[in-house]
């Protein structure tokens, strides 16, 4: 938090004659960039706070009860197969919505207690087509992972599962970038083993000379602050305690190169007015525009993470623009969503247990006929989504 004697920084134009230069407008609108770049970031960083203690309390609370009300139906639905009531077409659909159900909880929630079920009406053991299928997946994922990305798995490697299946791609591109890693360690090595030109001389000395100035720009303030704050020189133990307090965010200012956030402390600290912020001199604030451009860039990016992780969360693509705003009316609406399943699925629950209901609704029920297409589309669905390669 800002504190009461907060100000923003600013270049203020000298007179109504005499117009700002060309690095003070620079100067004064990189400020304003950061400035609203960090409250981004705060945003963020609130909103996610709050996000996922939403996840963990409310939406996972929703999510379990959901899946034990479906666990509750396939258990009723068991109990109804053998009713006289129903017809062998009845029964049929009972069976289909019943394995169905049994194969995507256990699948996907972990609902192993429901394998034996499964298992009376499959007429099949669960673990063995498991096994069978993972077999068969990871010759499928091995041809597809050769064919896409030219990645050759062996056959002692397990790619039954998506899940295994990125962390063995997770492992080959830390082989490869510690591989391209070494490589250019070696390019760097042999480029400096060369002569180098009187230009290429003159260009790196320059550019260390500009990098030790920029580094001392920052270092200047700091020296300063940290020469009136230092609480180990005052006396007065209430100045002490306020002091320590500025001090550590000096420290932590200083240790990120937050030459915003180190002008600002100077501001508050008094050791600098708006007359010397308009007298910055032009050789200084060219080094100070450099600094301010470099952490406008690292806010940037680190704001554009936030943005890129919820897309991925919520199966959007990766460039639409998202804020912290527009991510938790999506969780609201997915919690008022699954809200509303869960109602409608006690409602299905309660017509379930009375036989004449249920043989109601499987009268205009009708089982879909999968494709071996279709198997595929999902499986091939399932393994690209963009979860598996976070």
């Amino acid at each position: 938090m800002l504190s009461s004697d907060y100000k923003l920084i600013s270049i203020a134009q000298a007179s109504a004659t005499k117009e700002l230069s060309r690095s003070q407008k620079q100067f004064n609108n990189l400020i304003k960039k950061i400035e609203a770049q960090k409250q981004a970031l705060l945003e963020w960083q609130e909103t996610l706070l709050l996000y996922n203690q939403k996840i963990s309390t409310e939406y996972q609370a929703l999510w379990d009860a959901y899946n034990q009300h479906r666990v509750d139906m396939v258990y009723i639905l068991d109990r109804a197969h053998d009713n006289q009531l129903f017809t062998k077409s009845d029964k049929a659909k009972i069976k289909h919505i019943l394995t169905e159900l049994a194969e995507q909880l256990i699948l996907e929630h972990g609902k192993d207690e429901l394998k034996e079920i499964h298992n009376k009406y499959s007429g099949s053991d669960f673990d063995a087509d498991q096994l069978e299928t993972d077999v068969i997946t990871a010759e499928l994922m091995k041809s597809m992972m050769g064919g896409m990305f030219g990645v050759d798995i062996g056959d002692d490697i397990d790619v039954s599962s998506p899940g295994k299946m990125r962390e063995f791609l997770h492992q080959k591109m830390q082989e490869a970038e510690a591989e391209q890693a070494e490589q250019q360690r070696q390019a760097e090595e042999k480029r400096a083993q060369r002569k180098k030109t009187k230009k290429q001389l003159e260009r790196e000395a320059k550019q260390q000379q500009e990098e030790q100035t920029i580094s001392q720009s920052i270092r200047e303030v700091y020296r300063k602050l940290a020469g009136a704050l230092h609480p180990d020189r005052e006396q007065d133990e209430q100045e002490r305690e306020r002091k320590t307090k500025l001090m550590q965010r000096v420290n932590a200012a200083y240790e990120k190169k937050d030459l915003l956030q180190l002008l600002e402390l100077q501001l508050e600290a008094e050791q600098i007015d708006q007359e010397h912020l308009n007298n910055i001199a032009e050789d200084r604030l060219k080094y100070f525009i450099k600094i301010l451009k470099e952490q406008s860039i690292e806010l940037e990016q680190e704001v554009a993470a936030y943005e890129q992780e919820f897309n991925m969360r919520m199966k959007r693509p990766f460039y639409s623009s998202m804020s912290p705003k527009t991510m938790m009316m999506a969780l609201e609406q997915d919690i008022r969503s699954l809200r509303r399943d869960i109602g409608n699925l006690k409602d299905d629950i309660k017509m379930f247990q009375s036989p004449p209901s249920l043989k109601a609704f499987l009268k205009s029920y009708k089982i879909q006929k999968k494709k071996p297409a279709d198997d595929f589309d999902d499986f091939l669905g399932g393994f690209l989504h963009p979860d598996n390669f976070r």
